[in-house]
């Protein structure tokens, strides 16, 4: 047995074939969880033809408006964020509430978006392209980003208050 000529091969892209684009999303009235599930989605580049897993094929995400995102339910009240402080008895928790309505709201936006990028070195190369701010403004015009409408790929992306 041969060969088989002509055969069809899997593209496998190398990091210097990727072209990144930038993208500018508005959190207003935005769902929480779709939002952060199409970002990770935009940064990890599984919107690309070209997307290969071990690449880090992804565009540069810029979200504006993190505080003003929705959550659906009760979740502004009961979904609790835990974290430790290394010490003995050390665990704190917060509500995304309070989250929201404290001094750093973008980080919850940030939160949602790292916890569904893969946990290694290529997650860390991955989700230093997201670019999070509480208000409408960001530092990031010489990039020229494009708006990427959320709202216009699905309805129940957004909700009004």
């Amino acid at each position: 047995m041969g060969r088989i000529k002509n055969a069809m091969r899997t593209y496998s892209a190398k990091p210097a074939d990727v072209e990144r684009k930038w993208y500018v999303v508005d959190a207003e009235d935005l769902v929480l969880g779709r939002l952060a599930a199409i970002v990770a989605s935009r940064l990890r580049g599984k919107h690309k033809p070209i997307f290969t897993p071990h690449v880090d094929c992804g565009d540069n995400i810029i979200v504006v408006n993190a505080e003003k995102v929705r959550l659906t339910g009760n979740k502004r009240s009961n979904k609790t964020y835990y974290w430790h402080t290394g010490y003995p008895g050390g665990i704190k928790s917060r509500s995304a509430g309070a989250i929201l309505d404290g001094e750093h709201p973008e980080r919850l936006v940030y939160k949602a978006v790292e916890r569904m990028i893969s946990r290694n070195s290529l997650g860390r190369q991955q989700i230093r392209k997201l670019h999070v701010y509480a208000g409408a403004e960001h530092p990031h015009s010489a990039q020229q980003p494009e708006p990427l409408d959320i709202v216009a790929m699905n309805p129940k992306n957004a909700r009004s208050a």
